[in-house]
């Protein structure tokens, strides 16, 4: 348990360079993130539906910040900042991200819905029954 903790909350992990290929990794994840919050904002201005376009608000703004913050994080492992790249920031950035997905992904089945027309009945006998009668 201790080792287990010790290799999470290690303040500098050791030695990693912008060519292992997790680094790249993590910087290409990062900087499709950023790129991918202009795409998110361009799709969400040709929306039509409403309460999907009200709920997407905060969708470019979340996906900047988790690239930049994972663009921090990846550079300074690779320059070894102590306490910036504990290996359980990056814990805490996934749980974060998680919970959030989550979090849209219910709020867009609870909001996003759709009208569906209302078609009325014509009843010819419907003015010939009784109707209720008022206070």
């Amino acid at each position: 348990m201790n080792a287990w903790l010790t290799y999470l909350f290690w303040p500098n992990p050791g030695n990693a360079g912008y060519d292992t290929p997790k680094v790249i990794a993590l910087i290409v994840l990062s900087m499709l993130l950023i790129v991918g919050s202009f795409a998110i904002a361009r799709w969400r201005n040709s929306l039509t539906n409403q309460s999907l376009k009200k709920v997407s608000r905060s969708w470019s703004t979340a996906s900047v910040w988790f690239g930049l913050t994972g663009l921090v994080l990846t550079v300074s492992r690779v320059e070894q900042i102590q306490f910036l790249s504990m290996r359980a920031l990056w814990g805490v950035w996934l749980v974060i991200a998680i919970l959030y997905f989550t979090l849209q992904v219910r709020t867009v089945r609870m909001r996003t819905y759709e009208v569906l027309p209302s078609v009325k009945s014509s009843d010819p006998r419907a003015k010939y029954l009784p109707k209720r009668k008022r206070r």
